[in-house]
């Protein structure tokens, strides 16, 4: 598959190359190219105008007997794209253009005709000088003067266009310097402006994370720890005032566990005068006679406290369908039990 590809063949040793047959074609023969047309065009058939750049399938041939500098030149056979007529033209090397044959007529061309009429009177100028050195004089003169003249011209509209349009251009200058000062100005206290506040900004947050950062530290710090409790109360000695009113309390020195939470019932504290300890009879007297309230070993409950206890017991009674007196015989009993124990 890769012989396909080589570039040199294989010539062999007895291969002469005057014995190959040569092609006898003619010089002006035609070939089929693809070209864009060089200019814009318009047909003399149909009127059709065709632009530079419109792509056509042309005939291309040798121009016989035209050389430029020895350089060939060549014509190409184009057809109107409504009417089908045929269009020719061909290089021009001198130019470094294309010329116009017939089947249509260039458009107008102000750029190229302007060039062509440069390049003639300069033409003519050089020819007129190479022989006759006064008229290069003549020439240099007019060329001063003519630029004198566009001077003079140029500056006379320079003073009228003032005169008319009454513009001052030194105030407008110097309008534009002071509005630029005073612009940079403006800029220079808005940054030092931003500065201030973003200072102060940074300030007010440093103190406020001090602030946080000392009430942290004083809410990490532990709390001594309180030794009241509700049930205080109950081992406290209170004193009360004429009027019924309590007035502080001492606390005891070392209380107990279960007295916290229970209360000492046999104590002097608020529940001790609820309780009266009863202690057994020895003698009974007789109806007749009368008891010396001294001599005797019972204990009388106050009118306050009697009054409380019955209050107290008052649901007791009803359940348990016994007296409060029994009740309170009993519960005196077995605290005389633990008193004796």
């Amino acid at each position: 598959m890769s012989e396909r590809k080589v570039l040199n063949k294989y010539y062999p040793p007895d291969f002469d190359p005057a014995k190959i047959p040569k092609l006898k074609l003619p010089k002006d023969r035609q070939y089929v190219v693809r070209l864009m047309a060089p200019f814009n065009m318009r047909c003399k058939t149909c009127g059709e105008y065709i632009y530079k750049g419109k792509k056509f399938n042309a005939r291309k041939e040798t121009v016989m007997n035209e050389l430029y500098m020895g350089l060939p030149i060549f014509r190409f056979y184009i057809k109107c794209t409504r009417c089908l007529a045929e269009i020719t033209f061909k290089t021009d090397p001198e130019n470094t253009d294309y010329a116009m044959e017939h089947g249509a007529t260039r458009n107008f061309q102000a750029e190229k005709l302007l060039e062509e009429e440069e390049k003639k009177i300069t033409k003519d100028r050089e020819e007129e000088e190479l022989n006759n050195p006064m008229k290069v004089l003549e020439n240099r003169t007019r060329d001063s003067k003519m630029e004198m003249e566009v001077l003079e011209n140029l500056q006379e509209l320079k003073e009228l266009n003032q005169r008319q349009a009454s513009v001052d251009f030194e105030g407008m200058l110097g309008t534009y310097k002071e509005l630029e000062q005073r612009t940079k100005e403006q800029e220079k206290e808005e940054d030092e402006r931003e500065t201030r506040e973003m200072l102060e900004r940074a300030l007010v947050k440093r103190l406020r994370d001090s602030d946080s950062d000392s009430d942290q530290e004083s809410s990490s710090r532990p709390k001594k720890p309180s030794t009241d409790r509700p049930t205080d109360i109950l081992t406290t000695d209170r004193l009360t005032d004429p009027q019924g009113l309590s007035v502080g309390g001492v606390k005891k020195a070392k209380v107990e566990s279960w007295e916290r939470s229970v209360g000492g019932l046999g104590g002097g504290g608020v529940l001790g005068t609820l309780v009266v300890r009863k202690k057994p009879v020895t003698s009974v007297p007789k109806p007749g006679t009368t008891v010396n309230p001294a001599g005797s070993n019972t204990q009388t409950v106050s009118k306050a406290a009697a009054t409380v206890l019955m209050e107290a017991t008052k649901p007791i009674t009803a359940q348990n369908g016994s007296s409060s007196l029994s009740l309170l015989g009993t519960y005196s009993d077995s605290d005389d039990s633990n008193n004796s124990e």
